[in-house]
């Protein structure tokens, strides 16, 4: 596969890598966020670590991040005292090497002192917050709960009989139940901690008894009820829910399993959670990147409508401040690239020219489908995928009447003899129709301020194809060779 053009990668706000982080060269040279009515101060006693850097990171998404850093002194100690406020959430302490040793709650006050020593990590000492006697009390329970369910999980995995295999598993449930009744009673004790509005909204619902009416069960009441009341306890504007390691799985297992993977459908979620965490400081650009990100190349052929959708909503109207200029530029080419070969809309006109001299119009071909690729006679993989088109072609596709239209993307004048020579070395069909853009017929269009095909057709990479319909509408692209034959299947049976 050959790439034209890259991508270039939108911003990254946090670097997730420990090891690519460098060493700060004064205290608290990493920053906090939020700002601070009472001065931050979090001391830190670190055994045996003297005259070295340590560091404090939080969860982020799925990701981690550094926060902050202190430079303990010879009796071990140091002291986080950044400008403004860190944001709430699961925070942990970090060794010089970039080891995550103990989990601790960053708490609205931020005023506390922690004292561990590496030879026992897992029982720190941390004093002066509340919110930390909770969630010590809370990682107890549940990293014995945690051990247990999965001794449990691994006795089920190498049971022998139904009886043990049902025993094992009714036994899984109960425990599953009593960490969930555990932190369900945690959450009324303590309403108001930070703790209990992580643990709410890492809840998932579970749907009550399915109604009958009229005598019928309403088979789809678990998933509505399921999809209705899944963000009871979200508030997307709260950018502590970046600080914790299951905000992000629980997104993406809501449009997993709950979204209909219809680009209209996705978009209409995405537009609701994107309005409600418009007011978040973090959440929001990092809400933005992610949708960005998995739409702007997805894995499901048509879902890209959802970027161009995106960008018409949010980065038009004033959200590319969140953007350096080579990511802004890159999304706004994109958006208008893919703007134009949305499945259904009419292909972009192709007028190029011929291995003999002669302008080949795409909309003047006949046939029932045409199948269109962009090639580069030296990308290797352009050379295993025209070959194997060509034999679909001759076994199945030339008498179904699918025309073939070939656009060399090279402008090295060399590459047309390569082509010739390509042609006759594997013996491809005269049903072919190679075409080229001359340098003439590209001076013209960049003098009259056109768009070329590559932007027309999202040509970033070779070989791009798309299958048209006998209107040239586009009605499948970027698919392999077989998901293209298929979808040619399903057409014509559908006409029948």
């Amino acid at each position: 596969m050959k790439y034209i053009a890259s991508i270039i990668l939108l911003f990254t706000i946090f670097s997730y890598s420990f090891a690519q982080v460098t060493k700060p060269t004064s205290t608290s040279q990493l920053k906090g966020s939020g700002e601070s009515s009472i001065p931050t101060s979090i001391s830190l006693t670190l055994k045996p670590y003297k005259k070295t850097w340590v560091y404090i990171g939080s969860y982020y998404g799925k990701g981690k991040t550094l926060v902050d850093s202190v430079f303990l002194d010879d009796a071990s100690k140091g002291v986080f005292k950044p400008v403004k406020k860190y944001t709430q959430g699961i925070y942990f302490v970090v060794s010089p090497k970039y080891a995550i040793l103990f989990e601790f709650l960053m708490d609205e006050k931020q005023h506390f002192s922690m004292e561990a020593d590496t030879a026992k990590k897992e029982d720190p000492i941390i004093k002066g917050s509340v919110e930390n006697d909770i969630f010590k009390s809370y990682s107890e329970y549940s990293v014995k709960q945690g051990k247990l369910l999965s001794d449990l999980s691994d006795k089920f995995k190498v049971s022998t009989t139904k009886a043990d295999s049902a025993k094992l598993r009714n036994e899984i449930i109960k425990q599953n139940k009593a960490l969930q009744q555990y932190r369900d009673s945690l959450t009324k004790k303590h309403p108001n901690s930070l703790l209990s509005g992580l643990l709410n909204a890492m809840k998932q619902p579970e749907y009550p008894a399915i109604p009958v009416v009229n005598g019928k069960v309403d088979s789809l009441y678990p998933y509505h009820y399921v999809k209705d009341h899944f963000w009871d306890d979200v508030e997307f504007n709260d950018d502590r829910l970046l600080r914790t390691p299951f905000f992000e799985s629980k997104l993406d297992n809501y449009f997993k399993t709950l979204v209909s993977a219809d680009p209209d459908s996705i978009f209409k979620e995405i537009k609701y959670i994107m309005l409600y965490a418009r007011t978040g400081k973090e959440i929001y650009p990092y809400l933005l990147t992610k949708f960005t990100n998995k739409y702007i190349n997805p894995e499901i052929m048509g879902q890209d409508k959802v970027f161009v959708k995106m960008f018409e909503d949010f980065y038009a109207k004033g959200d590319t401040t969140y953007l350096n200029a080579a990511s802004r530029k890159t999304i706004v080419e994109r958006a208008y690239s893919l703007m134009a070969n949305q499945l259904g809309n009419p292909a972009p006109p192709l007028d190029l020219t011929d291995t003999t001299g002669k302008t080949v119009s795409l909309y003047k071909l006949a046939g029932k489908f045409t199948f269109v690729v962009f090639w580069d006679p030296t990308c290797g993989h352009c050379k295993t995928e025209l070959p194997r088109i060509d034999s679909m072609y001759k076994a199945r596709w030339k008498g179904l009447g699918v025309t073939l239209y070939s656009v060399n993307v090279s402008s090295d004048k060399n590459t047309t003899q390569e082509l010739k020579k390509f042609i006759q070395e594997k013996s491809l069909d005269k049903g072919w129709i190679f075409t080229a853009q001359t340098k003439e017929a590209r001076d013209d269009e960049q003098k009259a301020g056109l768009p070329n095909y590559r932007q027309l057709y999202d040509v970033y990479k070779t070989p791009t194809m798309y299958l048209l319909d006998d209107a040239k509408r586009i009605i499948a692209k970027q698919l392999s060779l077989e998901q293209f034959n298929d979808i040619i299947s399903a057409k014509l049976k559908a006409k029948q």
